[in-house]
């Protein structure tokens, strides 16, 4: 059995899932609130008696929790989270998903949405509403919303273990398997009105990686097909020495 071959094969299929993390995380470098993909490999110990060959895993997927930069937009209805913390919207499916794409609109109806329509939840994962008429918004550090001078409502913010896996939706976005809890008491965590968060994605360094990452992927191939020639060539001397 060539053992070498299997390891060889099993660190291809784990570079094959950086590429594509990577890939995925440059492509959303612009997009507001994204964050990052991260990969972790472990070694995994063959029974290959009599000695025991390391392998690679595929690797385990988990969210980089990095703050992005922030950017001014004097929108009043722009807002990025200070702090570990995520806003909830609700998906066309009638689920919820988590969100740092603090770009909201409002509804004729007065209904707080993102941009693509989905409504904006508050901390008991109801709809947002707004008074449509109101002439001026002020939403204050812990999300609360006035609108000339009353308090008409207060934005979600909602922690999140990622540990146990995520999906993703609809770019920044993000649904984890473990459901989401309010935020209570945490002075570290607040509302900036008039500001977005950026992507948390350094494009140079995830570029570099990618072109690191392609060269090993690119290493290995060239070092199976030695190992494959060599294989052919010795079953032939060994085939004609009889």
């Amino acid at each position: 059995m060539q053992t070498g071959l299997y390891v060889a094969v099993s660190s291809q299929m784990a570079l094959e899932k950086r590429m594509n993390t990577l890939a995925d995380n440059v492509a959303n470098s612009s997009t507001v609130g994204f964050r990052s993909t991260e990969v972790k490999f472990n070694q995994v110990l063959g029974d290959t008696r009599p000695t025991k060959v390391s392998f690679v895993s595929e690797g385990k997927e988990f969210l980089n929790t990095n703050n992005g930069g922030l950017s001014q937009t004097g929108n009043q209805l722009d807002f990025a989270i200070k702090g570990d913390a995520w806003f909830q919207i609700e998906t066309p499916g009638g689920g919820q998903a988590l969100t740092r794409d603090g770009r909201f609109t409002m509804t004729e109806t007065g209904d707080l949405v993102t941009l693509r329509g989905y409504p904006v939840l508050d901390a008991g994962g109801a709809p947002i509403q707004l008074n449509s008429q109101a002439s001026e918004i002020k939403v204050g550090a812990d999300g609360s919303i006035q609108q000339d001078g009353t308090q008409v409502a207060t934005l979600g913010l909602y922690e999140a273990n990622f540990a146990n896996g995520f999906s993703r939706h609809d770019n920044s976005a993000v649904i984890p398997n473990s459901a989401p809890e309010p935020v209570v008491d945490r002075f570290d965590v607040g509302v900036m009105q008039g500001y977005v968060e950026e992507s948390n994605v350094n494009p140079v360094q995830e570029m570099s990686q990618l072109i690191m990452v392609s060269r090993a992927f690119e290493n290995i191939s060239a070092l199976m097909r030695d190992s494959e020639t060599s294989m052919s060539e010795a079953i032939k001397t060994l085939g004609g020495s009889k």
